[in-house]
């Protein structure tokens, strides 16, 4: 199956890089969100974003093409026209299987169903509704533009056709396809760089070094385009915590539990960029403020 149009559940930053990179690869995208606040905050994002890759000739413009491609809705039933639906609404398990559910009852039994999850099973989500074959697990790398790499997850339920169909999807939009054989929460990826993570967190509130030295050093000697903590602020305090939290409850596993320090910061209200603060505080216009010496 050719996938032609793609239907975008939740407009926030992953919704919205998604839905970016599927409209400059040529393909028709219905954004959807229940907050039309947020669905045109999107789309503004999503001009900005797309229109320096078209100036920094990294994308196929024209940008008003681009844009053409992209019908904003707070109407799920609309997702009956896409050959794919990607949900990408926060790291809830109830809220996640809501919309799969949702979607469910008004696309058709060949509609792809899938999920942009950095942690919570697949089969959680395919579990109960019609047709599990065809819900699989797309997980996509925060800045979505800019980053190569999709986790194509295979849950208990999905088929051999299905699994092939997201890894040439995933090559058609331009990306690298990570292949995800066995549906484990956190999948490969996060699987591997939560723990490194968790132990930088723990530093921190035991006092062995700062969030500034932390993330100098892991630029400086491992390479890295950004710290630990500047990478957390950017994707959101409280998508960490809840990504974290669901591998613990589905593993009981005590060493992925959220530390304290970001549990509070989350209770706090500081989740990063999209409030202000979050390892490190921000400006209005989104840039990190100077800390004083």
């Amino acid at each position: 199956m050719d996938i032609k149009k793609v239907f975008v559940v939740g407009s926030g930053l992953m919704g919205s890089g998604i839905a970016q990179v599927c409209a400059t690869a040529g393909l028709g995208v219905i954004l959807s969100d229940v907050n039309r606040e947020m669905l045109e905050r999107a789309l503004k994002n999503i001009a900005w974003s797309a229109g320096k890759l078209v100036e920094k000739q990294k994308a196929q413009g024209p940008l008003d093409a681009i844009m053409a491609r992209i019908t904003p809705t707070d109407d799920l039933a609309l997702a009956a026209e896409a050959n794919l639906c990607i949900e990408a609404v926060f790291e809830k398990l109830a809220l996640k299987q809501d919309v799969f559910r949702d979607l469910a009852s008004v696309v058709g039994p060949e509609t792809l169903l899938a999920s942009n999850t950095s942690a919570i099973p697949i089969s959680s989500l395919a579990a109960g509704i019609q047709h599990p074959e065809r819900v699989l697990g797309l997980h996509f790398f925060s800045p979505v533009p800019m980053m190569e790499a999709v986790e194509v997850v295979r849950s208990q339920f999905t088929s051999d056709e299905v699994f092939a169909q997201g890894k040439a999807f995933v090559e058609a939009i331009g990306k690298e396809p990570i292949l995800v054989h066995k549906d484990v929460p956190g999948f490969l990826i996060n699987r591997i760089n939560f723990p490194a993570t968790i132990e930088a967190i723990r530093l921190v509130e035991a006092g062995v070094g700062t969030v500034e030295d932390i993330d100098k050093g892991l630029r400086l000697a491992t390479g890295r385009r950004m710290g630990i903590f500047e990478t957390g602020d950017m994707v959101g305090l409280d998508i960490t915590c809840g990504a974290l939290t669901a591998i613990y409850e589905e593993t009981k596993d005590p060493r992925w539990f959220p530390p304290a320090i970001l549990r509070r910061k989350v209770a706090a209200g500081q989740l990063g960029r999209k409030t202000g603060k979050g390892w490190y505080e921000y400006n209005p216009d989104g840039t990190r403020k100077e800390i004083k010496k």
